[in-house]
């Protein structure tokens, strides 16, 4: 099974889940496709466990951060370190989580990141919204950055500044009375770090969640 996994990851690693079939994984193995009936009964068994596979290197890692005294610190920590994996591996944000009978690691990383809120002063539906919020602001801004550039960026027809800019030069062109929001940030947004714009996220966030548990 620890072979299967690793090469379904390899192939999702490559070009994604469409990649990932049961002949081309056999093929990586030197074995039939009949082989791999042992170990999954469908692509979307695989997936999953190539889900949790990877999600328990993640853990891993989550599990070998120092202790914070802080939850707070402790959430960022450990959702700083998910957020680098999801970057890596795009396709991992839209299967995480999605079986949790399959999806061990998975299921034990969300109760990590909920032990935090364990440590605050919060009931039990506003530690849920919390730690759905936190996971919302990784998996969707990971997966967001982790797509494919567009094809004149990813050729290098032009850059990714250039390719922001041409948005910048049109939104400069509305009228500020109609779109006041946009014109006051589009000096932000032309070239804009995403990164910096997913811990901003994240930060606002956990501030929230700050406030709510009573500073």
């Amino acid at each position: 099974m620890e072979s299967v996994l690793t090469e379904a990851v390899a192939l999702l690693d490559e070009a994604g889940p469409s990649a990932l079939t049961f002949r081309a994984l056999a093929q990586r193995l030197g074995g039939g496709v009949a082989s791999i009936y042992w170990y999954v009964a469908s692509k979307d068994e695989l997936l999953d466990r190539a889900t949790d596979h990877v999600i328990g290197m993640v853990l891993a890692d989550i599990e070998a951060l120092p202790e914070q005294d802080d939850p707070i610190d402790a959430l960022r920590a450990m959702a700083l370190t998910l957020f680098d994996a999801i970057v890596e591996r795009p396709w991992l944000g839209s299967y995480f989580m999605r079986n949790t009978d399959l999806q061990n690691n998975s299921l034990r990383l969300w109760e990590k990141l909920g032990q935090q809120s364990l440590r605050m002063n919060l009931t039990p539906r506003q530690r849920f919204h919390a730690v759905s919020a936190v996971t919302g602001v990784v998996v969707g801004s990971a997966v967001d950055l982790g797509q494919e550039p567009p094809a004149e960026v990813l050729d290098g027809a032009v850059s990714r500044d250039e390719f922001l800019g041409r948005f910048v030069a049109t939104w400069r062109e509305l009228d500020p009375a109609e779109f006041p929001f946009v014109h006051e940030i589009a000096d932000e947004f032309e070239g804009h770090d995403d990164v910096d714009q997913f811990r901003s996220a994240l930060d606002l966030t956990l501030a929230g969640l700050r406030l709510q548990a009573g500073g």
